[in-house]
């Protein structure tokens, strides 16, 4: 697909999910049809769905994740930490793995000596 599709394709994506957000309140099942559209313009058009929007619907059931109101988010510390999202319409669980603070190299740490040093 050219790249000009693909772009079209992302501009929908956006506006799939701007729409379900404001359609939730009043229509849930609206605004869960939205979110399966926009993912299947997504697959269609060979994009991956941005991270944004893939933490914000529920894989399982299309249903747009409202932190309180239709879905749980908890952080485990087990293993390595991670945070669950719960959906409470269809139980479906999404982890979310934290990644630890990484040390910066030497060189890295030289380079920012330098640069402030000036």
């Amino acid at each position: 697909m050219k790249s000009a599709a693909k772009q079209i394709a992302r501009q929908r994506i956006q506006l799939l999910f701007q729409q379900a957000k404001t359609v939730y309140r009043d229509n849930p099942q609206l605004s869960s049809r939205y979110v399966a559209t926009a993912r299947k313009i997504a697959m269609a058009a060979r994009i991956p769905l941005p991270t944004v929007h893939k933490r914000q619907a529920c894989k399982n059931c299309n249903t747009l994740l409202v932190q309180g109101e239709n879905c749980r988010v908890r952080i485990r510390q087990k293993r390595e930490p991670h945070v669950v999202i719960t959906c409470l319409s269809c139980g479906c669980k999404t982890r979310i793995p934290l990644k630890k603070k990484r040390e910066k190299t030497k060189l890295e740490r030289d380079n920012y000596q330098n640069e402030t040093s000036c």
